[in-house]
């Protein structure tokens, strides 16, 4: 039984209402402030103060911030976790508001991003380079997953392939869809088309520091996740068969990521 679920003592004075998270990040790698920004959104946080944030105080939330402190330490970071009641200043009815609307912006991503997503009919053929690998085999899963169910999947040549006005790309040469930035593939398509998921998050994040190298993330499935695609690839020569085997994997991390709240 970890602290979360022991049962406070008999007599104890009742807990607070709030959880603070509180937490100093170091100046490298730059990425992280990103990663925990969007970590703390992900679970529901409101910010109270630049790098003071704020949840209800019930299991679930100790869990999203021990898991989250212990993450932002291994990066050099420190973190504090503490029960607090306002006394003034803020007002308990305020957090409340505060955080129905962080949850109403969760929910219902806002109208801005909606309106500049790209939309797709159904059944789209999407074309991609041959002998497919850790970005084009999530990438095929999110697409079919998310963004055209019936998508058709279309494996050419790096060279000497003429592009249909009817297809559409991704990771290839002059691709509709491809790397943009420090993003891959997978990262792209999920912006360009407004895919706001945590867990889909995270798997871009795994997606990332395979296809790039560059550990960018750092997330302790990205190592495991790295073996089994190695091992789909080297199983089957057929792409269509690479994607199939790729897509029940990414089902099954999406759903722990899911369960976890990543």
């Amino acid at each position: 039984m970890n602290d979360s679920e022991r049962p406070r003592a008999q007599g104890a004075p009742p807990a607070a209402r709030w959880l603070l998270f509180i937490h100093q990040l170091p100046p490298k790698p730059d990425y992280l402030r990103v990663k925990v920004r969007r970590r703390l959104r992900g679970i529901g946080a409101i910010a109270v103060k630049q790098t003071v944030y704020l949840l209800p105080n019930n299991n679930e939330a100790i869990e999203d911030f021990h898991w989250l402190r212990e993450e932002i330490e291994s990066e050099g970071g420190t973190a504090m976790i503490a029960e607090a009641e306002f006394i003034e200043g803020l007002s308990d009815e305020e957090v409340e508001a505060m955080l129905e609307s962080q949850q109403s912006d969760s929910q219902d991503p806002d109208s801005e991003a909606r309106a500049g997503a790209d939309r797709v009919a159904s059944g789209q053929t999407w074309v991609t380079r041959e002998d497919v690998h850790v970005d084009r085999i999530a990438s095929a899963w999110l697409i079919r997953r998310f963004i055209d169910p019936a998508a058709n999947f279309k494996f050419v040549p790096a060279r000497g392939y003429k592009r249909r006005s009817s297809e559409l790309r991704f990771d290839m040469f002059e691709a509709e869809y491809t790397h943009v930035g420090a993003s891959c593939t997978f990262q792209t398509l999920a912006r360009k088309f407004a895919v706001n998921d945590r867990a889909v998050t995270a798997i871009g994040e795994i997606v990332h520091d395979i296809d790039c190298k560059d550990e960018s993330f750092g997330r302790p499935e990205t190592a495991g996740i790295a073996s089994l695609i190695r091992g789909i690839a080297d199983a089957h020569q057929d792409d269509a068969a690479r994607i199939e085997r790729g897509a029940a994997l990414l089902d099954d991390l999406y759903a722990s990521f899911q369960r976890r709240r990543t």
